[in-house]
């Protein structure tokens, strides 16, 4: 069934779009009928079960961490995460930096933008990305890589504000691409979509897809 489901999924995205299989809450022997089905990138947003999960399940997947993290917890994923997506702050930046210094990585990340009209959602703005960005404790931080974007669009069936919001994103991401990473070939990722929405968000511009339901059925 899982093995369909992703069949049908990547059969209908581009080669240049990473499917990230959201596996949180799913149990073990789920993920690991989609790992037996080729998948190997799979995302989590509680730090302590993708800790528990990278612990026993395969070494060649690659862990990404998809959901608002405190920085007391990322000491847990330091380890494991091959992607943080969801760094809104200076704060969280250093402390991922503090930790992949312990844990002798350089951690790749993605700065989440806010792109949504509800209140609840995290992310920064592009003037507070521009100030994170330039500010002298950024600069000293030598064991984080920020390799693209992430935004979460608003949970609604409005194709018009949805790909407004994508539309959004992708600017956000071309202005920081041109004034800040011009020369580093590792800022490409547009993290956005998900599975309501993934081939409206492919439509404008991502490179990253976090499938969750589509895969896996409905949450627990």
């Amino acid at each position: 069934m899982i093995k369909e489901k992703l069949a049908a999924i990547k059969k209908n995205i581009p080669p240049n779009v990473t499917l990230v299989a959201v596996s949180k809450t799913k149990p073990n022997e789920l993920i690991e009928e989609a790992y037996n089905s080729g998948q190997r990138i799979f995302g989590e947003n509680k730090a302590q079960e993708l800790k528990n999960k990278a612990e026993v399940l395969p070494k060649d997947i690659e862990w990404h961490f998809i959901g608002h993290i405190q920085r007391n917890k990322v000491k847990y994923i330091a380890p494991y995460a091959s992607l943080i997506h969801s760094i809104d702050s200076i704060k969280l930046l250093a402390e991922v930096n503090k930790q992949g210094l312990k844990n002798n990585r350089i951690i790749n990340c993605l700065l989440q933008f806010y792109i949504a009209t509800e209140e609840t959602k995290f992310g920064l703005s592009l003037e507070e990305a521009e100030e994170l960005l330039t500010s002298s404790e950024f600069l000293n931080l030598k064991n984080i890589k920020i390799v693209g974007v992430m935004g979460m669009a608003s949970f609604i069936n409005n194709e018009e504000q949805l790909r407004n919001e994508f539309i959004r994103l992708k600017y956000i991401f071309t202005q920081l691409s041109n004034n800040f990473f011009k020369h580093t070939e590792t800022f490409q990722t547009i993290s956005m979509g998900m599975s309501g929405d993934y081939k409206i968000a492919i439509e404008e511009g991502s490179t990253m897809i976090r499938v969750g339901s589509a895969i896996f059925g409905n949450r627990n």
